[in-house]
C-alpha cells in the first residue's frame, strides 16, 4: 500500500526545492507547496507519533493499519518487539550543522523517560545509520586518543579551554588510564564557562587568520570556521578535535551505535533507527543542552573513522543490504538498471517500508517514481516492472533471524 508521509521543517534543513526531502515529497505529492526559504530537512516514514505515516487511499494512520493486521509485521518481529514496528525510515537534508549529540542505550533511555518525560519523550533506544545520497559530512565517534592528544598538546586555545593541569596528564598519560583521561578532558571542555569559550574562540580565529594553509589545515581551521560562522561562541567547535570528522561520499554508510557522540554537517542521506527521537543535545544547538547526562552517558571508546563505516553484504548485482549489529533494523538498498526491464524483490521475514529515490516502473500496478513510499507486509515477494528509467530504492526491514 502507498503511503502518504509527512516532512519536519527544522532549521538545519536544506532550503526550498535545494532540499532533496521537499523534491521527494513535492513528487509524490503535486499540491504541495515548497516555500523557497522554508528549511526541509527531514521525510518521515513509520508510525512514530511526531510525524506518522497514512495509507494514501483511505487516510488511515499506518499504526491503526498494523493495530488490526499484527500479522503484517512478521511473526519474528512480533517475538522481538510485540505488534509494532521497530523502526524507523527518514530522509534527511542537511544544510548546517545538526547538534553535538548522542542517543541513549535502553536503559539510559527508559531513566530518562522516567525522570524528564517532556524531555525524553519515550523509553526507546535509537541507534541509526546513514546512508550518503550525496557527498555527506559528519562528526563521529571519539578519535583514535594519540589524535586527541596531539591536538590538545598542539592547540594552545583547546588546550586551554580544556584546563592546563589535565590537558598535562592526559599527553603524558601521567596519573589516570588513558580513557579517563580522555573522558575528564572532554567533560571539562564542554562544561568550560562560556565567557571562556568565548574569549578562546577569538583568540583562535585571530590565530588562523595569520597561519598558512598547512598550518590551518592541521589544526583544522576551515572547519572551525565554518561551525562558528553557523554557531558563534558556542562550545561545540572544538569538538571538531575529540570527535573523527566523516566525509562519505554516495552509498557508503555510516553507524552509530547507542552513547555514540556526532554530529551531522552536511548532505542528504537516507537514515534508518529504532523508533524513538530521544536525543541528548551538547553544542551546536538553539535547543536545550543537557551537558551532564552527554557527558555521563558516552561511551568514550576511540577508535579511526573508518571503522564507523558499515559495510554492505552483496545479497545479488542489484541488492547491497546494510545490517547494524542489533535486531531493530536493517536497510537494502537496490538499483536497478532499465535495461533489466524488470526485476524480482525478495520477500523479507519483515514487514518493510520502500522509498524510491530515482527512476520509474510498476510495483503490484502501482506507478511508481522518485518520491514514492511503500508499506509490504512481512513475506511479500514483489516485482518491479516497466522500468524506463534506472531505479534507486531503499527497503527499510526489521534486522531478525528466521524462526527455527
Amino acid at each position: 500500500m502507498e503511503l502518504t508521509c509527512q516532512v519536519q521543517t527544522y532549521e538545519w534543513g536544506k532550503l526550498g526545492l535545494d532540499s532533496k526531502v521537499a523534491v521527494l515529497h513535492k513528487l509524490a505529492n503535486p499540491t504541495f507547496e515548497v516555500g523557497e526559504n522554508t528549511p526541509y530537512a527531514e521525510l518521515w516514514m513509520g508510525t512514530h507519533t511526531n510525524a506518522p505515516s497514512y495509507v494514501k487511499e483511505t487516510g488511515e494512520p499506518l499504526s491503526d493499519v498494523i493495530a488490526k493486521n499484527p500479522l503484517y509485521l512478521g511473526e519474528p518481529v512480533r517475538l522481538q518487539f510485540g505488534d509494532q514496528l521497530p523502526f524507523l525510515l527518514k530522509v534527511l537534508s542537511v544544510n548546517k550543522a545538526l547538534s553535538i549529540q548522542a542517543h541513549p542505550s535502553k536503559d539510559i533511555a527508559e531513566k530518562l523517560h522516567a525522570q524528564q518525560p517532556d524531555l525524553y519523550k519515550d523509553p526507546n533506544h535509537k541507534p541509526e545509520f546513514a546512508i550518503a545520497l550525496t557527498r555527506f559530512e559528519a562528526l563521529c565517534g571519539f578519535r583514535p586518543i594519540e589524535e586527541i592528544k596531539e591536538f590538545v598538546k598542539n592547540v594552545r586555545e583547546l588546550r586551554a579551554i580544556v584546563g592546563v593541569d589535565l590537558a598535562e596528564k592526559f599527553i603524558t598519560s601521567n596519573g589516570l588510564t588513558e580513557k579517563e583521561a580522555m573522558r575528564r578532558c572532554f567533560k571539562s571542555m564542554m562544561t568550560c564557562p562560556q565567557d571562556q569559550v568565548k574569549e578562546q574562540l577569538k583568540q583562535m580565529l585571530f590565530k588562523f587568520s595569520r597561519l598558512d594553509k598547512e598550518a590551518r589545515s592541521v589544526q583544522l581551521a576551515p572547519l572551525l570556521e565554518r561551525l562558528y560562522s553557523q554557531f558563534p561562541d558556542d562550545i561545540g567547535c572544538f569538538v571538531i578535535y575529540f570527535l573523527n570528522h566523516v566525509v562519505l561520499e554516495p552509498n557508503q554508510a555510516l553507524y552509530l551505535g547507542p552513547n555514540e557522540p556526532h554530529a551531522y554537517l552536511s548532505g542528504d542521506c537516507v537514515e534508518c533507527m529504532a523508533c524513538s527521537d530521544n536525543i541528548v543535545r551538547a553544542g551546536l544547538t538553539p535547543k536545550y543542552k543537557d551537558v551532564d547526562t552527554l557527558c555521563t552517558m558516552l561511551t568514550y571508546t576511540s577508535k579511526p573513522a573508518h571503522q564507523q563505516l558499515l559495510q554492505p553484504m552483496i545479497e545479488d548485482p542489484f541488492c547491497q543490504l546494510f545490517a547494524p549489529p542489533l535486531p531493530d533494523f536493517a536497510v537494502v538498498r537496490i538499483e536497478i538498471p532499465a535495461t533489466l526491464g524488470n526485476y524480482r524483490i525478495k520477500s523479507r521475514n519483515s514487514a518493510s517500508i520502500v522509498i524510491v529515490i530515482g527512476g520509474s516502473g510498476k510495483i503490484n500496478k502501482i506507478r511508481v517514481k522518485a518520491g514514492t513510499i511503500l508499506f509490504f507486509p512481512a513475506n511479500e515477494e514483489f516485482e518491479i516492472v516497466d522500468i524506463t528509467h534506472n531505479v534507486l530504492l531503499f527497503q527499510a526491514m526489521a534486522n531478525v533471524p528466521n524462526l527455527e
